[in-house]
């Protein structure tokens, strides 16, 4: 008791302000649905004012900072996620590899529509991930679905218990991204505090640990890769980056930044490295068929699905005005390829053969991809936030605040479909885009965080 004391005195503060956060982080948990949109803004507006203080404090150790950081995702650990329904599909395709099946060959809607249970809980299952969901082709990536089968191993017949391992593994990896997202940031003499810009903000805590988003895995294993790379292991940086890919195909964008610091010998050996480990992943699962599911589901992303794009809005109402109807094929279609030329110029012409240098690539190709994507939800601006960290742009923390506004196109609907609000869209990314501009034109000096 004795020693409790001058701890709370010496951190009363920062305690205060914890707690504040841990109530309505339960809330937020517990108490919530994506529909109740002023309460839904407000708790997350409130959690970042108490981030804000937090990280602003003046401590000597960040011990307390690492506390706070997993304390928060405690809160979360018996909650179903409010604001996401992919984890229903994450627990479908672990049951189904368990029982036999290849999840990349069929749909949910495929076997329920026939009256066939292959999984237990299908229906549930089924029901809730909703019919977008349960009638397209699984897209996730050989490691990931990995992940949905080892907590599956251990619980077949309750569903909360697949969210509880899915959210062990999450925070497990958010601890990995602590330790070596500390050791490249003293590497690169950063400020060590920078990680938790990342771990502590709230955007991070409920959409990855809040709803099971896979984000985090896939950063972990970026991070690590990254450190590797920077001392000089880059073979087995290769090997790394490649289980990356293999959580969320996102990195791959990153591939053609990493030619300048290796060089041409280096850089060959290093994508061939992550060719051969990212196809031996996926080979359990090959088939023709395989291959024409997944290639579909992947385009389907470019030219079918759209939501919270930006300059994909403006494209869509330009093709409304001439053709008079969506032309979201043609606008995915076109600017792909405009950021592939883009990341292609970045790599040759920007140089990228320092570490900071190249994180700032990174940072700004995945940006020019977000920006022009015809859908951009809101656990897509974690890898963006996470990057920044080691750089002088601060945007994706604007973004981290501003992607709540997205949300509110559940104002008046199911839990299945989108209405969309260009006013709101527009103020989400006018805010984002204001403080890009001028960090990209106007501040352009280094500067901490600090």
């Amino acid at each position: 008791m004795s020693s409790v004391i001058p701890f709370f005195k010496n951190f009363k503060t920062p305690i205060i302000f914890a707690i504040c956060s841990i109530l309505i982080y339960y809330s937020f948990a517990y108490n919530l649905e994506r529909t109740e949109y002023v309460k839904l803004i407000s708790l997350y507006l409130i959690l970042f004012f108490f981030f804000f203080k937090i990280i602003r404090l003046k401590l000597e150790s960040t011990k307390i900072l690492t506390w706070f950081s997993f304390g928060f995702r405690v809160i979360f650990l018996f909650a179903i996620p409010n604001l996401s329904q992919d984890f229903y599909r994450f627990i479908w395709d672990g049951r189904m590899i368990l029982e036999g099946f290849n999840p990349y060959l069929n749909t949910p809607e495929f076997f329920i529509s026939r009256m066939d249970f292959p999984v237990n809980q299908a229906q549930i299952l089924y029901d809730g991930m909703g019919i977008l969901n349960g009638s397209h082709f699984t897209n996730y990536p050989p490691l990931k679905q990995l992940c949905f089968v080892i907590v599956n191993v251990f619980s077949k017949q309750s569903v909360l218990g697949s969210i509880l391992g899915l959210r062990f593994l999450i925070i497990a990896a958010d601890f990995g991204t602590l330790f070596f997202g500390t050791k490249l940031l003293k590497r690169l003499k950063l400020p060590e505090k920078n990680i938790f810009l990342y771990l502590l903000n709230p955007f991070i805590i409920i959409e990855l640990t809040g709803n099971l988003h896979f984000e985090g895995v896939m950063i972990f294993f970026l991070v690590w890769s990254l450190y590797l790379l920077d001392i000089g292991r880059w073979r087995f940086a290769a090997l790394v980056l490649a289980l990356s890919i293999s959580v969320k195909l996102i990195p791959l964008i990153f591939l053609p930044l990493f030619f300048q610091k290796l060089g041409w010998r280096k850089s060959m050996v290093f994508y061939g490295i992550i060719g051969v480990v990212t196809i031996l992943l996926f080979t359990p699962f090959y088939s023709t068929q395989f291959l024409l599911n997944y290639t579909e589901t992947v385009g389907l992303w470019f030219q079918n699905f759209e939501f919270n794009g930006s300059f994909y809005l403006v494209m869509r109402e330009i093709g409304y005005l001439f053709r008079g109807y969506n032309e979201i094929a043609l606008i995915g279609t076109y600017t792909a390829a405009f950021v592939f030329i883009i990341i292609v110029s970045m790599s040759l012409f920007r140089k990228n053969n320092q570490m900071v240098s190249l994180i700032t690539g990174m940072l700004l190709a995945l940006s020019i991809y977000y920006f022009t994507a015809t859908t951009v939800h809101p656990w897509y601006v974690a890898t963006l936030l996470f990057l920044c960290i080691f750089t002088s742009y601060k945007f994706p923390l604007v973004w981290s605040l501003t992607i709540i506004l997205s949300y509110l196109s559940y104002i008046n609907i199911g839990n299945a479909e989108k209405t969309e609000n260009i006013w709101v869209i527009a103020l989400e990314y006018l805010l984002v885009y204001g403080v890009f501009m001028w960090e990209l034109f106007v501040n352009r000096t280094t500067k901490k965080v600090f």
